[in-house]
């Protein structure tokens, strides 16, 4: 399939032909939502911990006589049903991984960049061209470009300048092709891809690399 290409200026200068196996994927949502929830689960530190009655630093002496108070019976300071005292069922560190295999990861992330042409929010630009690290600059060609909302910019390789021009703006981010994710897809509504970039992204989850 041809895309077509644009600069910074938002001016179209040319097409590209893209890999039908990469954007043009049939749509698959539970496929995609199964890779974006295994993603975000791996994600977690599982770290999360609470003191059992076992646990909490109280005396198991009992409180008051069992009957003739009027109050409930209760028994060590260290009860679940008293302030402070131990958690019943309340998290302990967990390995959260969810285990995903390389081809529906490969799938998922393809069926998310095709979503993305299919909504029209995709765009290809022939280079990002900045005279030095500059907000402004990186801003001023996501209006030319009149993107909406969140814009992820993929490169091919790792571009210090662009880095640090995205650095302090609030709605954009940077990935190299080889980190891009079905999640990183999915999160941003608006996809920005230089034509090394969709080279990188072809070569990398293309025809050729399906296997």
């Amino acid at each position: 399939m041809e895309l077509q290409v644009k600069d910074i200026a938002g001016k179209v200068v040319g097409n590209v032909e893209a890999d039908d196996a990469v954007w043009a994927a049939e749509p698959n949502d539970a496929l995609l939502h199964q890779a974006v929830v295994a993603q975000r689960a791996n994600r977690r530190q599982g770290t999360q911990d609470t003191l059992t009655r076992a646990e909490v630093n109280y005396s198991t002496a009992k409180l008051h006589r069992q009957k003739g108070t009027g109050r409930a019976r209760l028994g060590s300071r260290k009860s679940p049903n008293l302030r402070h005292g131990g958690v019943a069922h309340g998290p302990h560190p967990r390995s959260y991984r969810q285990r995903l295999p390389k081809k529906m990861r490969r799938q998922a992330l393809r069926t998310a960049l095709a979503n993305h042409v299919r909504s029209e929010s995709l765009v290809v630009i022939n280079d990002i061209e900045l005279e030095g690290p500059k907000t402004k600059s990186i801003l001023d060609m996501v209006d030319a470009l009149e993107l909406n909302g969140r814009t992820l910019i993929v490169t091919a390789e790792k571009n210090e300048t662009v880095l640090t021009s995205c650095a302090n703006a609030r709605n954009v981010n940077v990935v190299e092709a080889r980190n891009l994710s079905a999640l990183a897809a999915t999160s941003f509504p608006n996809l920005v891809l230089t034509e090394e970039a969709l080279k990188a992204v072809d070569s990398l989850w293309g025809q050729g690399a399906q296997a």
